[in-house]
């Protein structure tokens, strides 16, 4: 009953951006939120004050062309305005979480 009130509490849209932010918890990470509105798009999760955006792909959601397509275009529109945006799968959080971890790291490090 814990875990799903937990699991309900984060408003995650699915089971890796949980993971996600899941990891970012354990690794006392903050700055961050989930669902950033930007323009048309939303970000799954990011550290607006450094801008760095991370998006969890899975293949559930990208299966349909539109979406795939729109992805791209939300990525380019981020990156002109000076985000850095990393993309990470369900199996990414799964099996490599601690090379998730440091990428994350990494790239605010850069932004900060």
């Amino acid at each position: 009953m814990r875990r799903l009130l937990v699991a309900a509490a984060d408003r995650a849209d699915s089971p890796a951006e949980r993971a996600l932010i899941g990891l970012l918890r354990a690794e006392g990470l903050t700055g961050w939120a989930r669902a950033i509105s930007f323009g048309p798009y939303e970000i799954d999760v990011g550290f607006p004050d450094v801008k760095v955006a991370i998006e969890v792909d899975g293949w559930a959601w990208h299966v349909d062309v539109d979406r795939f397509r729109t992805d791209r275009r939300k990525q380019n529109a981020l990156v002109a305005a000076g985000w850095t945006v990393l993309r990470f799968t369900w199996q990414d959080l799964q099996k490599r979480p601690t090379a998730v971890v440091a990428e994350i790291k990494s790239a605010l490090a850069r932004a900060a």
